[in-house]
């Protein structure tokens, strides 16, 4: 996008109404120590973003508030706001499906308000579902992972272009990065391998809240971008992971069950693309992976690396649903002992190689899945060459110090 653009954007011009927000000073802390989300700060001013305006939320269980109430209850009874309809994810609005699903369209029995269905929409089949619901205002509040194949960013990427097709306002209510926002880490995506799990050429690790993806979406990727507004939170620094901010963890879908999840998941997620358990079906998802066949070399091969912030235990498991149904198998758990110097997205690789050089079972899915979770083919031909990690990680550096410069561009916080 070029800066005459971005230019006009933050000026609010005929192209759509962003909202121009700087980043929050580092008083803004509360005093009581704990983050303060979109929401709260919502609800705090009355609603007054959204009086006279008949409101849809795209939400999820992970909308709550402090006190674990979850905010289509509370804006429901609140006769300050004209909640009318709801807009469910993957997962589902209560998060009742597991991977791949959603709830469809139904009443939800607690308030009655109508319940519709996102997943897999996109385009103008979207933005009918956002017509017929008779909103004028379409309010986003999810929880994000801060991994690029989380589907969650996608669906407030295809909200948000579905809303400006139906001429619908748009507000972002952000929550923090659990995983902290201090760096955009792996390969980029090459928009080639464009899919759900990763529409645009974001890194892998993209470092960012919601609130300033929805910027970065909007000044860079929409053809034609939404009449934006963000509700930052306050308290919340880049530096911190979730356990800092005071706030309540709701596992946003049913394999991501804890923040230590969260750590992982952006370089333990690829191995949904090979043969390999990624630990579906355990308590420790994403911290547990194996397969038939895998003994201690694994563990002692991944110990080998010397990666930073993490130990590699020799594991034995049996998951009781996904690959290798209730079958023991063999593999490695993931110990991460110093967060800070941890890189998820390098451990990831440095676990693929290993796995691939000290188990002659390893394979790829045969669709390929591995090149659309990285963005293109290069992190696969590499490994089936004999890459090693330093190698793999430097083909994408000049990819990911490009979009580490235009993500400053949208950074709202410290």
């Amino acid at each position: 996008m070029s800066l005459s653009r971005r230019s006009l954007l933050a000026a609010g011009g005929a192209l759509g109404a962003v909202a121009a927000t700087a980043p929050a000073p580092a008083s803004a802390a509360p005093g009581h120590g704990r983050v303060r989300t979109g929401f709260e700060r919502l609800a705090a001013d009355g609603y007054a973003l959204l009086v006279g305006e008949r409101v849809g939320i795209v939400t999820n269980p992970t909308g709550i508030t402090p006190e674990a109430r979850h905010v289509v209850d509370v804006m429901h009874a609140d006769e300050r706001v004209d909640l009318v309809a709801v807009f469910g994810p993957e997962h589902g609005f209560r998060g009742t499906a597991q991977a791949g699903g959603s709830e469809g369209r139904y009443d939800d029995p607690a308030t009655g308000l109508p319940v519709h269905d996102t997943y897999l929409k996109s385009g103008q089949p979207l933005a009918d579902v956002f017509t017929a619901s008779g909103v004028d205002t379409v309010v986003f509040d999810v929880q994000d992972v801060g991994a690029r194949f989380y589907t969650y960013i996608w669906t407030l990427y295809d909200c948000m272009a579905a809303a400006a097709l139906a001429g619908k306002r748009f507000v972002v209510l952000d929550r923090p990065n659990p995983v902290t926002g201090r760096a955009a880490l792996g390969p980029v995506l090459d928009r080639a391998f464009a899919t759900f799990v990763g529409r645009e050429p974001i890194a892998q690790a993209h470092g960012m809240t919601v609130a300033e993806l929805a910027g970065l979406f909007n000044g860079e990727f929409l053809a034609s971008p939404v009449a934006l507004e963000t509700v930052r939170m306050t308290g919340w620094r880049r530096s911190e992971f979730f356990d800092a901010t005071g706030l309540p963890w709701v596992p946003p879908s049913p394999n991501m069950p804890t923040p230590d999840t969260a750590l992982v998941y952006s370089g333990t997620c690829l191995f949904e693309g090979t043969n390999l358990s990624e630990g579906r079906g355990t308590t420790r998802p994403f911290e547990l992976l194996g397969a038939e066949g895998i003994d201690r070399r694994w563990a002692e091969a991944a110990n080998a690396l010397g990666l930073p912030g993490v130990r590699f235990r020799e594991a034995y498991f049996a998951p009781t649903f996904s690959k290798f149904q209730g079958k023991t198998i063999g593999g490695v758990q993931l110990h991460v002992d110093d967060r800070d110097s941890f890189d998820p997205v390098r451990t990831g690789i440095g676990l693929l190689v290993t796995a691939r050089s000290s188990w002659s079972g390893f394979a790829w899915r045969a669709d390929h899945w591995i090149d659309k979770l990285t963005g293109s083919t290069r992190v696969r031909t590499l490994i089936d060459a004999g890459a090693g990690v330093d190698e793999v990680v430097g083909a994408w550096e000049s990819d990911l110090a490009a979009f580490r410069a235009v993500r400053e561009e949208y950074l709202l916080y410290r």
